[in-house]
């Protein structure tokens, strides 16, 4: 199975905070450096979890473009997509050691991606194709979303929509944001709590599956109740994004098992 999925690829830092952080001098923390973003989290969930992925990506020229190229590459992910003048985006993630997170971006090139860019092709054999929420709430990447899915309908593969951020949804504007989904009619919604809340119900799509994130408490999908498996919580980031390419792959039970895997280790990838 092949998941496409359109977005951003950058370095994560990510900073396990384990007390207050003090002013002007020293406070302990564990901190680990990778590839990082959303759409590159899931790609590289997708094939960890046994399936083959495509990220459709904008790529910078700055010096980290090749670590973000190369790691992509040792971990089977295919990435297609422009080369664009510029930076490679950082997100700063500060953890309080697994149950809630924190989040500095800078997005870098990643929201240039543009619809002139997309090559249908490059949704040949998809059977999903996932936009994040952060490839819908700025131009030009949000044209280049839209192509992709025309392109990914064409080719009756199905379509995935992850709410990724109130704030980004928020600046978006809520009722344009709606007025997106509707456009693209995804035939899986999903987002943590605060996020599926604030978008609130979308009568207008049926037969779309709703699937909320509970972190600890499971998600609910389609209406139905899945408690998260157990796990020894070390870092929340990127269980979603893990969650997320284990239902694409395999379904609810796939996604629980990636995101306790997730959740278990520092870090977005697995």
């Amino acid at each position: 199975m092949l998941i496409c999925v359109l977005g951003d690829a950058h370095i994560d830092v990510v900073v396990g905070v384990r007390e207050p952080v003090a002013a002007d001098t020293d406070t302990r923390a564990q901190a680990s450096l990778a590839v990082g973003g959303q759409a590159a989290n899931v790609a590289a969930w997708a094939v960890a979890l046994g399936g083959a992925s495509r990220l459709i990506a904008a790529t910078a020229t700055d010096l980290a473009a090749s670590l973000v190229t190369a790691e992509l590459a040792r971990r089977g992910v295919e990435l297609v997509g422009p080369r664009v003048e510029g930076n490679t985006g950082v997100v700063v993630a500060l953890s309080d050691g697994g149950d809630k997170r924190s989040m500095l971006t800078d997005r870098g090139v990643g929201p240039e991606l543009s619809a002139g860019a997309i090559d249908p092709a490059w949704l040949d054999d998809c059977s999903w194709l996932h936009l994040p929420g952060y490839s819908l709430t700025a131009e030009p990447v949000r044209g280049a979303a839209f192509a992709a899915a025309a392109a990914a309908r064409d080719r009756s593969a199905r379509l995935s929509v992850d709410l990724s951020s109130t704030a980004a949804i928020t600046e978006c504007g809520v009722g344009e944001f709606r007025k997106l989904l509707a456009s693209l009619r995804p035939d899986v919604l999903l987002g943590n709590q605060a996020e599926t809340e604030l978008i609130g119900e979308l009568p207008e799509m049926p037969g779309m599956t709703v699937i909320t994130k509970l972190g600890a408490g499971g998600v609910i999908a389609g209406g139905r109740h899945y408690p998260a498996q157990r796990t020894r919580p070390a870092d929340s980031t990127g269980a979603g994004d893990a969650f997320a390419a284990g239902y694409l792959v395999g379904g609810v039970a796939l996604g629980l098992a990636a995101a306790a895997r997730a959740v278990a280790t520092m870090g977005a990838m697995p």
